[in-house]
């Protein structure tokens, strides 16, 4: 079995600027690399990217026209910072008891779910 560890997660958008500044926020991290292109924050084990997609069209969950782009799990009881920070709370909530889905700026559906053991995390 190989030791993999996740080095970054990339996210499709317009404008890479505000989207890495909200993951940034989000989750604890800072900006370490800006460019029109690009813009990457560096969180404590992984770096989130963000890159600009030319003719970019959001994810149009749950319909399947534009298919979602990232689903990100494991942050209990952080609603409040990600709208704070600039999330959107979707409308639908499938499963609002183990997870609620949001959509970041640039229109990515993410998950904030109390599902993942701990016992993973460490």
């Amino acid at each position: 079995m190989s030791n993999i560890a996740l080095g970054g997660v990339s996210f499709d958008c317009d404008d890479p600027a505000p989207l890495a500044q909200f993951w940034a926020d989000l989750l604890g991290g800072e900006i370490v690399l800006i460019s029109e292109e690009v813009v990457v924050a560096k969180l404590k084990h992984v770096l989130v990217t963000a890159m600009r997609v030319e003719n970019y069209l959001p994810p149009t969950w749950p319909m399947a026209s534009v298919p979602k782009q990232a689903h990100i799990d494991d942050l209990p009881g952080a609603e409040a910072r990600a709208i704070s920070v600039g999330a959107v709370r979707a409308p639908l909530q499938p499963d609002p008891e183990s997870y609620l889905i949001f959509f970041d700026p640039a229109g990515h559906p993410f998950c904030l779910t109390t599902q993942i053991p701990k016992e993973w995390l460490s």
